[in-house]
């Protein structure tokens, strides 16, 4: 059987080991050709072999700025998959076309998945692959946005700027949306739940249930509840206990995991 050669590009050593691990455990006949974890890395690597791999894994989020930028340096005339923790309605605009993507943090399933969709595509480099690839490039520039790194919240009389890494628990309660700091100060914040959770990090925060968003810098302990739920232990404590429902539990621990 034909070797499959693959690329990944991903900038965090683990998660592309990982990666390697559950793709050469679904099929023997997988090489890693290489493992590029930038920006500038991937565009002189293709640049001198074009011809040297049959698919593309590669990360959205890279150290020197977002994956796309390399498809405007260099043609890329291969499928990519992508790898991501960012889920948006756009993402499934890859379903019904001639490339895929899989969440982090992904399992074999997802892998496979995405692998039985390469293995059915027409032939790589043909004018319908590189235009599906150019049109979903195209379309999750205008919604990849950065994460914000950020807040500006008023506070008295004053604008303050609130680094976002900072903020331990994000909590909602008679549609006011409170902020707690990790040093212990709390602040009102003018977005609903649902705008926070697409402008903050899905690897530092989660969402637990309807009324706290948390950072896992926050989390000291995680204690078995009722029901097959989870209590969190976190500091600063809030005034009500923070639990995981019984069906996002993997979620989490998968999250927590990452």
């Amino acid at each position: 059987m034909k070797t499959l050669n693959i690329v990944l590009v991903e900038d965090e050593p683990v998660t592309a080991r990982n990666l390697a691990h559950v793709l050469q455990s679904i099929d023997k006949n997988t090489h890693i050709v290489s493992i590029l974890s930038s920006v500038y890395d991937t565009v002189d690597w293709l640049s001198r072999h074009e011809d040297d791999y049959d698919l593309i894994f590669m990360d959205i989020r890279l150290t020197d700025g977002l994956s796309f930028d390399v498809f405007k340096k260099v043609k890329v005339l291969k499928p990519v998959i992508f790898v991501t923790a960012y889920h948006d309605f756009t993402m499934d605009a890859f379903k019904n076309n001639g490339i895929d993507y899989i969440l982090k943090p992904f399992d074999e399933q997802e892998v496979t998945r995405a692998l039985d969709k390469f293995k059915t595509l027409i032939r790589p480099g043909t004018p319908e692959i590189d235009a599906n690839l150019s049109q979903l490039i195209e379309r999750l520039q205008i919604d990849m946005k950065p994460y914000k790194k950020s807040f500006l919240v008023h506070y008295r009389a004053k604008l303050l700027p609130i680094e976002t890494a900072k903020i331990a628990w994000f909590y909602t309660a008679n549609e006011i949306v409170y902020g707690q700091m990790l040093d212990g100060d709390q602040y009102i914040f003018d977005f609903t739940m649902e705008q926070l959770e697409k402008q903050i990090d899905p690897q530092l925060f989660f969402r637990a249930n309807r009324q706290f968003i948390i950072n896992r810098l926050s989390i000291i302990e995680v204690d078995f509840y009722f029901n097959g739920r989870l209590s969190l232990k976190i500091n600063p404590a809030p005034s009500e206990r923070v639990l995981i429902s019984k069906a996002r539990v993997p979620d989490f621990k998968a999250w927590m995991n990452y």
